[in-house]
């Protein structure tokens, strides 16, 4: 095990980050570049399988294998994308792990960005003391992610964790980027709170600046943010009584923010939680911007250590 060598491949709507990684979670090359969303699918399967030769020709040790994180909704057992947003044009029908097996020729996984976020988490970072942990990513979009024993729970169709199209009473009558109305990302996602901030009559470039501006006095721009992250920690909340978590797990973006979002979401989160479950932990992510990858190498050392995979 101390010498397995795998690949982690983490598809993102800007970028693709490619890793060779140990069987301990630790990086020992990294490659990335630009996610070509204008030039399609293929394109963007090719530059991942390009930087993932580059990483293998160069290992000091042979590469078992591919994981890979990608967004969009991942085909359980296939590795397909069966839904995918804008993001990347195109993306739905994407046969990913077989493309990038066969560019490869190594076995290949693959499963949804955010399960792949979580179970790096879960492996190495903020959950690694916890059999089970929820987490919530919180950034451009909303997404989440169930971990029990280390492995991302994914649903029947890939879709489990979508945390981020639940009603809150909060967002009552917000159109969400889903096409419905009410959800979580309607109202705490980044540009749902300069969106909220904008209704309120402020004016902002993103939810940064209306953190910058509430840090610097502004009033409307502090009453905003707060209540955007209140909604968030009723949110977290609610969901930890629905999933009962050891740790909730928070990542993205927004996880980023100062104590101007934290305070208050954590007061409404112990608000929101049954007397129970008032010592769950409620954390920032540990791993950041690599955590992606770090979780798909994860995923692929997962199937290689399962015995039915050899069967």
């Amino acid at each position: 095990m101390a010498k397995t060598r795998l690949i982690g491949i983490d598809i993102g709507g800007t970028k693709t980050a490619v890793g060779l990684v140990d069987a301990n979670g630790l990086i020992l090359a990294l490659a990335q570049c630009p996610t070509a969303t204008q030039d399609g699918p293929e394109a963007i399967v090719n530059n991942a399988i390009a930087l993932a030769n580059d990483l293998i020709a160069k290992s000091d040790h042979p590469v078992s294998a591919v994981g890979i994180g990608s967004a969009g909704v991942v085909e359980p057992g296939t590795g397909r994308i069966v839904s995918a947003t804008d993001a990347i044009p195109g993306w739905t029908g994407t046969d990913l792990a077989n493309l990038v097996a066969a560019g490869t020729h190594l076995p290949c996984w693959a499963e949804n960005d955010v399960h792949a976020h979580a179970r790096a988490e879960a492996w190495q970072g903020a959950g690694k003391d916890y059999r089970s942990m929820l987490m919530a990513a919180i950034g451009t979009g909303i997404g989440g992610a169930f971990v029990t024993d280390g492995q991302t729970q994914v649903g029947a169709h890939g879709v489990s964790g979508l945390i981020g199209h639940f009603a809150i009473p909060e967002a009552e009558g917000i159109e969400c980027t889903c096409g419905g109305q009410g959800h979580f990302e309607a109202l705490c996602s980044g540009p749902a709170i300069l969106a909220a901030f904008e209704r309120a009559g402020g004016k902002a470039a993103s939810a940064r600046e209306v953190e910058d501006l509430a840090v610097a006095g502004d009033e409307l721009a502090a009453e905003v943010f707060a209540a955007c992250a209140r909604a968030t920690g009723r949110a977290l909340g609610g969901l930890t009584n629905m999933f009962d978590p050891e740790v909730v797990v928070v990542g993205g973006g927004m996880s980023q923010a100062g104590e101007l979002w934290w305070q208050p979401l954590r007061e409404a989160f112990s608000q929101e939680v049954i007397p129970f479950l008032a010592k769950v932990p409620l954390v920032s992510a540990q791993l950041k911007r690599d955590s992606g990858l770090i979780g798909a190498a994860s995923l692929a050392l997962t199937h290689l250590n399962d015995p039915k995979e050899s069967q």
